[in-house]
């Protein structure tokens, strides 16, 4: 149905080329491209020797518009979707404008100098898009993304209006190692590390990073401590949810990634500020992240489940009502399938799903959107054929942490 082009070679483009392939109905073709194609080329074997699709893979420098250009002109694709850093979007937004394809992503735009991501920037190609009739689609992972499309899903099918939404994301996976990241993790350490905040009556509460932690129950994990952060769907969703009174995020954390995280901190080894070190100017953070492991090559070793979702409370007929709406998916059952840990299969599953539904027609309107802006239907429906299963249960009362 039609051509594809992947930028990225990490462990969520492996998941979600994967899928791909596994879906020829809807893509005819995939090329992949990443600044190393080596990585490409190890993607491209194992889809092969998996599924028997073959992948066509390039090198390319995200960042130079021209080369963009003029690799989505060779390939013909239809859809770029972007897998790599958050820095690179705005580039590949201005590569797809130019060469006239609709683009998608799982991660807003973010300064490499800063830790500081907004939609803001993205948003603002709302225009360019309109006019040249092509769609944008924004955070199409699982949070942002599912989580996303969750919301709107409660509001189409279980509510009059939204007043509360907590995003949950639990990952009980073991994977023995004394510390490491679930994702990459220069974005994972930058998240973790900045101030918490929460949208609250109208505004933004700031907290210290990691300060507010609850314990929760969930479902096919049991009881974690979780901690309030702030993640990008935050901004979306009160945005296009105006009546939310309370958005929050919280993610789940054991003690000795804490611990770690503290360490690390407290030396200036999470700067995002360059040092001298030898002569050479070099960034902390990216140092740090070159000696930690690969969060791709973790899925053999990872054990245990993920457990995602959104507590979602609003009015129903003049009545309040409170809807737990969630995913669980397994470690050892994602790398069997496609190689990989649960939160790259988490973020990758979506990726693709996102794309099947810009191929298919089912989002294709003009202009660049968040997910909570479009039609949930058919997206929840492939969500449950494509490995990641949704379930929803009322609660008896809002949640009280």
């Amino acid at each position: 149905m039609g051509k594809v082009l992947v930028v990225g070679a990490g462990g969520v483009s492996s998941v979600a080329v994967h899928k791909m392939a596994m879906n020829p109905e809807i893509f005819s073709e995939i090329h992949l491209a990443s600044r190393t194609k080596s990585k490409c080329d190890d993607i491209a074997a194992e889809v092969k020797k998996r599924t028997g699709v073959e992948v066509q893979t390039y090198a390319l420098d995200a960042m130079d518009v021209g080369a963009t250009v003029a690799l989505i002109n060779t390939t013909e694709a239809e859809l770029v979707v972007n897998l790599a850093l958050p820095y690179q979007d705005l580039k590949l937004m201005d590569a797809c404008l130019e060469a006239g394809v609709n683009y998608l992503d799982t991660a807003n735009y973010e300064p490499e100098d800063e830790a500081k991501f907004e939609y803001h920037w993205q948003w603002a190609y709302q225009d360019r898009f309109k006019e040249k009739g092509l769609t944008a689609i924004l955070g199409s992972g699982f949070d942002p993304g599912v989580t996303s499309v969750f919301a709107t899903w409660i509001m189409k099918h279980k509510l009059d209006s939204i007043r509360q939404i907590d995003v949950l994301d639990c990952n009980g996976g073991d994977n023995g190692m004394p510390f490491a990241t679930n994702f990459n993790p220069e974005i994972n350490i930058r998240e973790v590390t900045a101030p918490a905040r929460h949208w609250e009556n109208g505004d933004w509460v700031e907290t210290p990073a990691m300060s507010h932690k609850v314990a929760f129950d969930f479902p096919g994990v049991g009881e974690k401590n979780m901690y309030l952060m702030y993640h990008e769907e935050l901004e979306s969703l009160k945005t296009h949810f105006p009546e939310v009174e309370r958005a929050r995020f919280w993610m789940t954390f054991g003690d000795a990634y804490i611990n770690h995280v503290t360490v690390l901190q407290n030396i200036g080894m999470t700067s995002i500020e360059p040092v001298v070190h030898d002569g050479k100017e070099i960034i902390p953070l990216q140092f740090l992240k070159t000696v930690l492991p690969d969060p791709g090559e973790l899925g053999a070793k990872t054990k245990g489940k993920t457990c995602i979702g959104d507590v979602v409370t609003g009015a129903k007929d003049g009545e309040e009502k409170t809807f737990y709406i969630y995913n669980i998916c397994d470690h050892e059952e994602c790398y069997a399938e496609v190689g990989s840990q649960a939160v790259a299969y988490t973020t990758g599953v979506p990726a693709m799903i996102g794309a099947a539904m810009v191929l298919k027609g089912n989002w294709t309107e003009p202009g660049v959107w968040n997910m909570e802006q479009l039609d949930p239907d058919a997206f929840m429906e492939m969500l449950n054929t494509q490995g990641l299963p949704w379930q929803v249960e009322e609660l008896d009362a809002p949640v009280s942490f």
